[in-house]
C-alpha cells in the first residue's frame, strides 16, 4: 500500500506541471553567449555575469524584457556560483585562466550593480584556494564548500568554509563526506545540500566521467554531515541547484553519457526523499546557474554540449507550482 501511495503522491505532483512546459524568452536585446558563467538574481533584475574569456556583466530587466551590458569584467573570471549579499553580488571560489590548469583567484570580487563597478573583498585562506566550488548566503556568513585546487588537473577537495563578511576572518568547518567540484550548493531550511558534480582528473585523463550519485546534506543544528538514502537520478556536473521551500531542484549539467548538456529538471522533495520529474528544458545546458525570481525559475547562457561549446545566450523560464 504504501508503494502505492508514494508512486500516487509523484504523478499528482508532476500532474501540476502536465500542461507546461519551459517558455523561451525572446528578449528586445540579446544578451552575449557565454558558459562557465555564474546567473545570478540582484535587487530585482537578473545577472549573467563571467565565463570563458572576458565576458561583460550585462543585466536583464523583466520590466522592459532587455538586456543592457553595464560593465566590464575586471579579469577571465569562470566556474563560480556567485551569491547577492546585501544588494550587490559576491564572486568566491572562482578560476582564470585557460584549461586545464586553471588558477584561483585569491581573494573575493564584488560587483555593485547600482554603481555598475568592481571591488575586491576578503581573501580566500591562503592555503585552502580553490575554484569550482559551491557558495551559498546564510545568517549573514558566506559559505563555500568543495572545489578543486588545480583547474580540471587535480586537487579536488571536500572543504568547508566560512567567511563572515564584517571581519574578514574565515573559519574551516567538518569536511564534507567526499570531495566533488563542478558543484552547486542549495540551502534548504537549516540544511545544506551538494548533488551533481565530479571530481575533475585531467592528469589521469578523467574528468567528464567521475561524476557523482550520492547527495551529502549538512545540518547546521548539529553540524554534522550525512548521506541521503537516495541518489540523485541523472548523475551530472556543472550543473545548477535551488531550494524552493522543502524542495531540491536539479537541473542543467553535463556528463560522460551523452554529448548534449542535460536538459532533465528533477526536484527532491526532502520531507520524503522522493524524486519528482518536472518538463525538460527547450535547451539543455551546463556551466551556467539558475534562480527563482516571482514566482518563476530563470535559466540562461550555458554551453550547449559537455565541454566548451556551442555557447548559448538563451534564457526560459518556468512557473513554479509544488508547494
Amino acid at each position: 500500500m504504501k508503494i502505492y501511495i508514494l508512486a500516487f503522491c509523484f504523478f499528482l505532483n508532476l500532474s501540476l506541471f502536465a500542461q507546461e512546459q519551459w517558455t523561451i524568452i525572446s528578449p528586445k536585446t540579446e544578451a552575449t553567449p557565454r558558459h562557465e558563467n555564474s546567473f545570478v538574481e540582484c535587487n530585482g533584475k537578473l545577472y549573467s555575469i563571467g565565463g570563458r574569456g572576458e565576458r561583460p556583466v550585462e543585466e536583464y530587466d523583466p520590466e522592459t524584457n532587455s538586456w543592457s551590458k553595464i560593465a566590464d569584467a575586471p579579469l577571465e573570471i569562470s566556474h563560480f556560483q556567485a551569491v547577492s549579499y546585501k544588494g550587490e553580488i559576491w564572486v568566491v571560489g572562482a578560476f582564470t585562466g585557460g584549461y586545464p590548469h586553471e588558477t584561483p583567484i585569491p581573494e573575493i570580487l564584488i560587483f555593485d550593480p547600482k554603481n555598475k563597478s568592481w571591488r575586491k573583498g576578503p581573501e580566500l585562506p591562503e592555503n585552502r584556494l580553490r575554484g569550482s566550488a559551491g557558495v551559498f548566503v546564510k545568517d549573514d556568513k558566506i559559505y563555500m564548500v568543495c572545489g578543486i585546487q588545480d583547474g580540471h588537473w587535480d586537487g579536488f577537495v571536500p572543504w568547508f568554509d566560512v567567511l563572515d563578511p564584517q571581519t574578514g576572518k574565515w573559519s574551516p568547518l567538518p569536511d564534507a563526506p567526499r570531495a566533488r567540484d563542478h558543484i552547486s550548493a542549495a540551502l534548504i531550511g537549516e540544511k545544506l545540500y551538494l548533488a551533481g558534480g565530479r571530481t575533475s582528473h585531467a592528469k589521469i585523463n578523467r574528468v567528464i566521467d567521475t561524476t557523482i550519485k550520492e547527495i551529502d546534506v549538512f545540518d547546521f543544528k548539529t553540524q554534522t554531515w550525512s548521506t541521503l538514502d537516495t541518489e540523485i537520478p541523472t548523475p551530472r556536473a556543472g550543473n545548477s541547484n535551488l531550494g524552493i521551500g522543502p524542495y531540491l531542484v536539479v537541473m542543467n549539467g553535463e556528463s560522460g553519457v551523452q554529448v548534449p548538456a542535460h536538459a532533465e529538471v528533477e526536484v527532491l522533495d526532502t520531507r520524503s526523499n522522493e524524486w519528482i520529474k518536472l518538463p525538460n528544458l527547450n535547451q539543455g545546458r551546463h556551466g551556467t546557474g539558475t534562480v527563482l525570481l516571482d514566482g518563476k525559475i530563470y535559466v540562461q547562457a550555458g554551453s550547449g554540449n559537455r565541454g566548451g561549446g556551442p555557447e548559448l545566450s538563451s534564457m526560459e523560464f518556468l512557473e513554479w507550482k509544488l508547494k
